[in-house]
């Protein structure tokens, strides 16, 4: 990546690797003029996510984070609907992210990943915050290895399936459950309680195909990875990072809400490590 960076024919990079090297590699290609799309997360520490920050702002290059749902038409058009104002406050928001294979083993080690709330849940974090259009306040958060038996021993802080509960600043409630290992596909669902109804997107089952027998009887299949649910989503996210280059336009999920994402993890796994609730420590943006 230091190549990349010094080279005078490369305009931008995108950044895919763990993500305890994101802020190194992210502050060096943004140093060097290079504009970035970095997947989620932004990084392990609120601190890198600021030095990641103030280095897109001395520079003045165009930086974007992998929030795919934002992308998403399913997921945009939730986002409308409660901006519009026709369903009345967001009361409460649910959010499910299940990954269908098991975690890396780098990820074991929270100092170097944040654990599957960041790895995995990352997404469910943003869409909370991004549909309720509110901030995150407290969380109370549990977490437990169930599947993953050989970290047990060498990283007993690691966790394979967790539940925590948000509160926001202006009141609405918000609830996130992860787990990875799941085996039986790619799950991703997001509930929206509103004052004048309820809102669903997403789904365990494969859009599309079900089977139907004479007995009533009816089958489907569970989406199985995330590449093929959210591919037009993906594709989009890049196209509008070419374009923001382009037309030297703000992208519209950056920074700060890589880093907000970030304080809600990083709150939510010392909910878990002390087993009370934590305020969520906002930092400011720049």
């Amino acid at each position: 990546y230091r190549e990349v960076a010094e080279r005078d024919d490369i305009d931008a990079v995108v950044v895919t690797t763990p993500t305890y090297s994101h802020c190194e590699i992210a502050c060096l290609c943004i140093e060097r003029g290079k504009h970035v799309f970095m997947e989620k997360p932004m990084a392990v520490t609120v601190d890198e996510c600021r030095r990641i920050n103030s280095a897109v702002a001395r520079a003045g290059v165009k930086f974007q984070i992998g929030f795919m749902r934002r992308f998403d038409q399913r997921f945009r058009q939730a986002r409308d609907t409660i901006a519009s104002g026709q369903m009345g406050r967001v009361m409460l928001i649910k959010s499910t992210g299940r990954g269908p294979g098991g975690p890396g083993p780098w990820m074991y080690d929270l100092r170097k990943s944040n654990g599957v709330a960041a790895e995995v849940n990352s997404h469910d974090l943003d869409t909370l915050r991004w549909l309720s259009g509110q901030e995150f306040k407290q969380v109370y958060a549990q977490g437990k290895n169930f599947k993953c038996h050989d970290a047990r021993e060498a990283w007993p802080d690691f966790y394979d399936s967790f539940a925590a509960v948000f509160t926001f600043v202006d009141g609405a409630i918000g609830f996130v459950d992860g787990a990875c290992p799941v085996n039986y596909g790619y799950d991703a669902r997001v509930e929206v309680l509103c004052e004048r109804g309820l809102l669903l997107v997403g789904g365990v089952e494969q859009p599309g195909f079900q089977i139907i027998y004479s007995d009533g009887q009816v089958t489907s299949s569970a989406v199985k990875s995330w590449r093929t649910l959210f591919k037009d989503a993906y594709l989009a996210e890049m196209e509008h990072f070419v374009e923001c280059i382009y037309k030297d336009q703000k992208p519209i999920v950056g920074g700060e809400d890589g880093q907000r994402a970030v304080e809600a993890v990083v709150a939510l796994n010392q909910s878990i490590s002390k087993g009370e609730p934590v305020q969520v420590r906002q930092e400011v943006f720049l």
